[in-house]
């Protein structure tokens, strides 16, 4: 059983909303972050990415940045920025990306079914940056952050979001970059309860986005459990922040690789060798893979379609026969030497809504060889991956749109 829990979000007045809201920390550099809050001192940005504060020379992982991020957040709250409801609710956060729509249900999710297994992983973490999130939610002492979490459908569920949907919306607005955001309040004592006894009986959530803040999530509350004498479950930090969303609304993106060098080959050799494991045919077009098992790769200023060979595929493996697996083991690793990819620095990995201009960008800049354009993993491998408790490769889904952040944030004390 799911448990999900209504909270006190703290979030933004109506006229603020969208000043406020920024897209989530990790999707952007310092200077890309530095340009987004320029001239805004009310862009969460401030607090999520709290180095744009500092002076450039300061790591981003100094204890400096986290205290900032603390002050900065506090800040927000005397100016009003931000403020915290008086009553526990759930709220309804909808996204429209073009043809894309998305309805999702703002909750807190349990630590403890994290840890039981209820909440479903598909990754790895890697230390260096779960511990980064561990210290940004401590020092902050709130989830300032959603997770983006999905949930086989339920129709019950889905027409109370939907009747919730057909009142005046709390938050209505369209970002910068072109994404319509639009949330509900939802107070309702009812139906909060009625969706607390629907998700109890959803036997699993699976993480979509956000393995690093469940991890740090999870590993906050430990720390404050083993601080507190008096702990009786019922305290904030055994929740955290998360949207749910149906798996039959959302849109699962590529994530493309770039490699920096040929391992020690000439572009001839390169492609001589990649000819053993994949039939390959020059393109005069970008290569967007229209089909699972076909590839695009950017070389020295050409474009390929990259069809594996069917002696690589079994279908029976569910890992074996991803996309990203099928690239990491028959090229990534064996001819370029990524042999381990959570981290070799020689891989860089993008997200797809940058498109393919970007990984041309990357290798006609010189800083990368080799670019690759995947197709988009499913979301029903996804499920069948985690409920079989599997590992995908790192890197193997991009969601998109991202969650805004700044609409909500859960406090933990």
């Amino acid at each position: 059983m799911a448990v999900i829990k209504p909270f006190r979000a703290l979030r933004p007045p109506k006229d603020l909303a969208e000043k406020v809201s920024a897209l989530p920390y990790d999707v952007m550099n310092v200077e890309e972050a530095c340009a987004m809050a320029a001239g805004n001192p009310n862009s969460f940005l401030h607090i999520s990415r709290a180095e744009i504060d500092l002076p450039p020379e300061v790591d981003p992982h100094d204890d400096s940045v986290y205290l900032q991020g603390r002050l900065n957040l506090g800040d927000f709250i005397k100016r009003g920025i931000l403020i915290q409801d008086r009553h526990d609710c759930f709220y309804v956060y909808r996204q429209q990306m073009g043809s894309i729509s998305q309805t999702g249900l703002v909750v807190c999710a349990s630590v403890d079914d994290y840890q039981s297994g209820v909440i479903k992983k598909h990754e790895h973490t890697r230390a260096d940056k779960e511990e980064d999130r561990v210290k940004h939610i401590d020092y902050l002492d709130a989830n300032d952050e959603p997770v983006f979490y999905l949930s086989r459908s339920c129709a019950e569920v889905e027409g109370i979001i939907e009747g919730i949907t057909k009142n005046p919306p709390e938050y209505d607005f369209i970002s910068d970059d072109g994404v319509g955001h639009t949330a509900w309040i939802l107070s309702d004592q009812a139906l909060i309860n009625r969706l607390i006894v629907l998700f109890a009986a959803i036997p699993r959530l699976y993480v979509a986005d956000g393995h690093h803040r469940s991890a740090a999530a999870s590993r906050v509350r430990d720390m404050r459990l083993d601080k507190n004498p008096v702990h009786n479950g019922s305290e904030e930090y055994n929740s955290f922040l998360t949207v749910i969303f149906p798996e039959n609304q959302l849109n699962i993106m590529p994530y493309n690789r770039a490699v920096k060098d040929l391992n020690g080959r000439s572009v001839d050799e390169f492609i001589s060798q990649v000819e053993s494991s994949f039939h390959i045919t020059p393109s005069p077009v970008p290569v967007v893979p229209a089909d699972r098992h076909e590839f695009g790769m950017y070389l020295d200023g050409s474009w390929y379609l990259l069809d594996a060979l069917p002696a690589l595929v079994n279908e029976h493996d569910t890992v074996g026969r991803l996309d990203v697996s099928i690239l990491q083991n028959n090229l990534l690793a064996p001819l370029l030497g990524i042999d381990n990819p959570r981290t070799n620095q020689r891989i860089h990995f993008v997200g797809g809504i940058r498109g393919n201009d970007e990984l041309v960008k990357l290798v006609d800049s010189g800083e990368f060889a080799v670019a690759f354009a995947l197709h988009p993993t499913s979301i029903l491998e996804l499920i069948e991956l985690a409920d079989q408790d599997q590992i995908m490769p790192p890197k193997s889904t991009w969601f998109e749109p991202k969650l805004r952040s700044g609409l909500f944030v859960h406090l933990l004390s």
